[in-house]
């Protein structure tokens, strides 16, 4: 019951990974990928991590979903931008091809290793999946989260300055 389960909302994530690319509407697009966050938060729990899963559908589903929706409607695209960038589907799908060429050719070449990080499932059990994710977020990738948190910034500096340049 467990792999049908699976399976099923597989299925539903690579429907509404679909949706997000062929939808016409920006808003319609949005709530497909609101779903695939759901897919994903499904599937950590799966995985018995029930923290990331919350994390998946506070931070993904909820408050970058509203950025995103945010930005949407502040740039107000409709038709006339669907009609400027019709060329780049053909050079968008020749890169996707080519990705996939590539995923393809070094999932083929690639082999399991075997190695093992520092990190066991007994170390997991006794700490916690959230203070280990604390500890790596807040030491080892301060930097990085910082980052990712300032770009998120300017990129909602540059749609308010895009969108006022229309006005």
């Amino acid at each position: 019951m467990e792999i049908i389960f699976f399976y099923l909302v597989a299925l539903i994530a690579v429907v509404s990974g679909l949706l997000v690319v062929r939808c016409q509407s920006p808003v319609n697009s949005a709530l497909g990928l609101v779903n695939t966050f759901f897919c994903l938060a499904i599937f950590y729990v799966m995985l018995n991590a029930p923290f990331m899963a919350a994390v998946q559908i506070m931070v993904y589903a909820g408050a970058i979903m509203v950025l995103i929706l945010f930005v949407i409607m502040l740039l107000n695209l409709g038709s006339d931008a669907r009609k400027r960038y019709t060329s780049g589907i053909v050079w968008s799908s020749l890169a996707s091809l080519l990705l996939l060429v590539n995923v393809v050719y070094f999932l083929k070449r690639g082999r399991v290793t075997g190695a093992e990080g520092d990190i066991t499932a007994y170390t997991v059990k006794s700490v916690g999946h959230t203070e280990l994710i604390g500890q790596a977020l807040f030491t080892e990738f301060l930097l990085p989260f910082e980052i990712a948190s300032v770009l998120l910034l300017v990129a909602i500096v540059g749609a308010v300055v895009l969108a006022k340049k229309e006005v």
